[in-house]
């Protein structure tokens, strides 16, 4: 995840696919290092099983969901119909527990959203006892000016050239142009509110850190598998350039 991370739903689309793409091909490029499982005939299948357990993982997020017996059992019933061994009709079974399924899986999301939140509230408040010049603006984000700037300060009708690191609350990082050793540029209106927010009271040649609640952010959606459903969203931003 790149600029993707921090554009809003609306104008993420192809302005963003170049630099998704470049950043993927170096994260593959870091994950590619070590051997192997199988040999080089073997794993195009190996690369499709990886394939399916990213699509259906990534939308149910069930690492976080499921125990491990939970994932056992559905992965029995994954290879059980993927082989055509199943002994009950697919379609009986989703009849008769797939509302009981999607209770238990609402159910489960909206209690890991709300202990999520609620870090991310103690992750805030101990920024700020921990920051004394750090400010708390009326909507809930945090700013904490690290080095001032001199320059334009922009609007939301502005683009900008940052650096910028992003990082849960576990320090987690999610997504970094520092890391990739590259500023990018944005229109500033286009992205998330807490973006939005932080970057207006910043200047040219200015370093700050954004702390960012999950309302400022991206909810309790989330973003793909590494921002989660109600993070809170640390970001030191170095702003270059207002155009």
């Amino acid at each position: 995840m790149t600029l993707a991370t921090l554009l809003s739903a609306r104008s993420v689309g192809a302005f963003t696919t170049k630099l998704a793409r470049r950043s993927f091909t170096s994260t593959v490029a870091r994950q590619m290092a070590g051997p192997m499982p199988y040999d080089d005939d073997k794993m195009p299948f190996y690369a499709l099983g990886t394939n399916l357990a990213v699509q259906v993982g990534g939308q149910g997020n069930f690492k976080t969901l499921l125990d491990d017996d939970e994932l056992e059992i559905v992965l029995e019933a994954f290879c059980d119909n993927l082989r055509g061994t199943n002994a009950e009709d697919p379609r009986a079974i989703l009849t008769k527990y797939g509302q009981q399924l999607n209770k238990l899986l609402g159910d489960r999301t909206e209690n890991i959203v709300t202990r999520v939140k609620k870090d991310g509230e103690e992750f805030l408040e101990n920024f700020l006892d921990c920051n004394e010049e750090a400010i708390k603006t009326d909507s809930g984000l945090v700013y904490y000016e690290m080095k001032a700037g001199e320059g334009e300060q922009p609007t939301l009708s502005n683009t900008v050239e940052v650096h910028y690191h992003g990082t849960l609350t576990d320090g987690t990082v999610f997504d970094s142009s520092v890391d990739r050793g590259q500023t990018i540029s944005f229109p500033l209106g286009g992205v998330i509110k807490g973006w939005q927010e932080g970057l207006a009271l910043m200047k040219e040649g200015g370093k700050a850190t954004l702390v960012i609640p999950s309302d400022l952010a991206y909810g309790d959606g989330g973003s793909g598998e590494t921002i989660p459903p109600g993070a809170t969203l640390k970001f030191e931003v170095e702003l270059f350039k207002v155009s």
